[in-house]
């Protein structure tokens, strides 16, 4: 294998027409620069000088290499200046997937936190819910997947395979609450019991989110009559100000949304979801990753 300290060698030698002038103009010893050459020419498999008494002149491979050797310098001086600018965060990437209230109230926070203090690093987002979010984190397509899951679900049908081969971040415990219209019989109830709302029509939110739904309700003893579903929370908050049904919803979701019209109320026993940042462990080594990750977690402390 040709190695680069080879290759400044040769320029050096090139340069300069003699082992002793090299070495001078390397600082190093002249056997040192003979060693080098000795096993440069070992790795590419030819001579590459042709020394007569104390002239030396290349020899055609010699000539290629030199040619071939200050792009291949400049191509790896290049390398390392960006490597070491990705590494003090002068530089750098970070695509992030996210939920939809997860990236309309936690990332931009952080993604503005991370701008102000290393604006060389770029950031992009998309959004996805779990588990689709982890597996664009897996094949490669992201580098960190914000996610949540229900603790209280078991896990392998929850979100499909594990989360044990990731380093998962904690971001917080996003608690579930009931949302009824304002002239509701318990609008003014404050806290309410999910058998307490057997009868009533339902508007359920994402496909995880509706099956944890009437997981829950299942557990009280009833199963909900789901008249309406979608993913987008305004939608939701605005069937339920029409008096169309109730719903729950994260209060996570709820920070990005005007509830008018409409009353939350808390759940009683309480129902949360674990909000995590997950990435792989190869990439929480990576310095925009690691700072994107802090940040992201000092987001979900305020």
């Amino acid at each position: 294998m040709i190695e680069a300290r080879h290759l400044r060698v040769l320029r050096a030698v090139a340069a300069t027409g003699s082992f002793s002038a090299a070495a001078r103009e390397l600082g190093c010893t002249q056997p040192a620069v003979s060693q080098q050459m000795k096993a440069l020419e070992g790795a590419a498999g030819t001579p590459l000088l042709i020394r007569t008494g104390r002239e030396m002149r290349l020899t055609e491979a010699g000539e290629a290499l030199v040619r071939h050797a200050a792009g291949i310098l400049a191509g790896l001086t290049a390398a390392e200046e960006e490597v070491a600018a990705i590494a003090g965060l002068r530089a750098g990437r970070v695509r992030l997937v996210s939920f939809p209230s997860g990236s309309s109230t936690l990332v931009p926070t952080a993604l503005a936190e991370m701008r102000a203090a290393h604006p060389g690093t770029r950031a992009s987002l998309v959004e996805a819910e779990p588990p689709r979010s982890v597996e664009m984190l897996r094949a490669g397509d992201c580098e960190i997947a914000v996610a949540f899951r229900y603790p209280q679900a078991d896990a392998a049908a929850e979100a499909g395979p594990g989360w044990e081969d990731l380093v998962a971040r904690p971001l917080l415990s996003d608690r579930l609450v009931v949302m009824v219209p304002r002239e509701h019989r318990l609008a003014g109830a404050g806290t309410v019991g999910m058998a307490e709302l057997a009868e009533e029509p339902w508007i359920a939110g994402c496909p995880r989110c509706r099956r944890h739904l009437v997981e829950v309700c299942e557990s009280e003893g009833f199963t909900p009559r789901i008249d309406f579903a979608t993913d987008d929370y305004p939608a939701v908050v605005g069937l339920v100000a029409a008096g169309l049904g109730v719903a729950v919803l994260p209060e996570l979701a709820l920070e990005s949304v005007r509830a008018k019209g409409a009353v939350t109320l808390e759940v009683k026993p309480a129902v949360r979801r674990e909000v995590v940042a997950l990435t792989l462990p190869d990439l929480a080594r990576v310095p925009a990753v690691a700072a994107t990750l802090d940040r992201l977690e000092r987001a979900a402390r305020r």
